[in-house]
């Protein structure tokens, strides 16, 4: 259920990559590169949601929260269907992104509600299975409706996906935070909370982490379906590249759900880090001189780009857990800001990467190399200052 809540964003996204070149030739016919903003701009608009349903699932319960954003979501993909311009589109998925923050931040704090620690990371470990699963097959199912009903249809799916999560939880989920613990809304309750977020030294290494690991991830999602097509020439295949290169990169969360109990959400975490930065500096050093061979150099960027979705297998799930670990007494608006930040921040990352696409592969591989390498830094500084394993809680 929290993994279809979860599931909710990433289809939001992904869906829309083969729907890009025929929006570009209708809504921006002279700047088809402006395109690529419609995932970038759905991404700032969930930032931005995040910072306000922590506190609000706080004060009012999780289940209440997460259905008030799905109906925000539902009303601003209906106004998306009737876009006529770029702009309008835009400003729509802004929107629409505000309500994606309910379902995607407040289930993270309904599972911090009852789990912590390395429970909490093997928990995330399946909930990001299907995160990652999930927009594998969104081009795929998204080109499928495309061919039958235009681009416009795809916001409609987007009504039924969200439709289908927010009936589960209101049939299935009991609330998870009972009236006695909830903190009422107030500027001085919400400054001492979001204080004691931002003072915190570990939090805010593991925020600055997050925001590299989805920046890069933003990144590649603004660039792949350019790169697929506009240098080695996959277009009409490209759903089914995708497809392949998400199930193949899925086995990260499945690693992790099985390690993260025996080895701790750190060292998996540094592995994975590590591990991307010196594949992507491979990767990246035999592109630019030019000695991978053309039969060879999609083989190539294929796999790199396997390594790169099964790196954030081994890494959302346990920082997320990680982040949240000392801040369970206020754990929706931890949540908040948390996702916040490092959303926004990401966006911020991966916009100007996106937007750097030169008909090459050199600026995405750079971008992902500079973020898990400092991501890679922050990590180890991490262990350093804090050094102690974590114990299991259950509540």
């Amino acid at each position: 259920m929290i993994a279809a809540l979860f599931a909710t964003v990433a289809f939001s996204i992904d869906s829309m990559l083969p729907a890009l070149p025929e929006i570009a030739e209708t809504l921006t016919p002279d700047n088809v590169n402006r395109a690529q903003l419609i995932l970038t701009s759905f991404l700032f608009g969930m930032g931005l949601g995040t910072l306000v349903v922590g506190p609000l699932s706080d004060a009012f319960g999780r289940k209440a929260t997460i259905i008030a954003g799905v109906a925000l979501y539902i009303v601003a993909s209906v106004a998306a269907i009737f876009a006529q311009s770029l702009e309008l589109l835009l400003a729509v998925r802004v929107v629409q992104g505000l309500g994606a923050a309910a379902p995607r931040v407040v289930s993270l704090a309904m599972v911090r509600d009852i789990f912590a620690g390395r429970q909490m990371a093997q928990i995330m470990s399946f909930v990001m299975m299907i995160f990652v699963m999930v927009p594998a097959a969104s081009p795929f199912v998204g080109s499928i409706i495309i061919a039958n009903f235009g681009w416009r249809a795809i916001f409609v799916a987007f009504i039924v996906f969200a439709l289908i999560g927010s009936t589960w939880v209101t049939l299935r989920q009991p609330e998870t935070l009972p009236p006695e613990k909830r903190r009422a809304l107030g500027v001085a309750t919400l400054w001492s909370a979001l204080r004691e977020v931002l003072s915190h030294r570990m939090v805010l290494i593991y925020i600055a982490v997050l925001t590299l690991g989805f920046g890069q991830m933003f990144a590649f999602l603004s660039s792949v379906q350019p790169v697929y097509e506009e240098i080695y020439g996959i277009t009409d295949s490209f759903p089914i590249w995708f497809l392949c290169s998400g199930l193949l990169s899925g086995a990260g969360t499945i690693l992790n759900a099985t390690l993260v109990m025996r080895l701790g959400m750190r060292r998996l975490a540094i592995a994975a880090y590590s591990t991307q930065t010196v594949l992507s500096a491979v990767v990246l050093v035999l592109t630019l001189s030019g000695a991978v061979p053309e039969a060879l150099a999609f083989p190539l960027f294929f796999v790199w780009s396997v390594t790169v979705f099964f790196m954030a297998g081994l890494t959302f799930g346990n920082l997320n857990a990680l982040a949240l670990e000392p801040l369970g007494h206020i754990a929706g608006l931890a949540s908040s800001v948390i996702g916040a930040v490092s959303t926004v921040g990401a966006v911020i990352l991966a916009i100007p990467i996106g937007l750097a696409f030169n008909g090459t592969v050199a600026p995405l591989m750079i971008g992902v190399f500079c973020c898990s390498g400092l991501a890679w830094l922050l990590m180890w500084s991490a262990r350093r200052a804090d050094p102690a394993p974590k114990k299991v809680v259950r509540h």
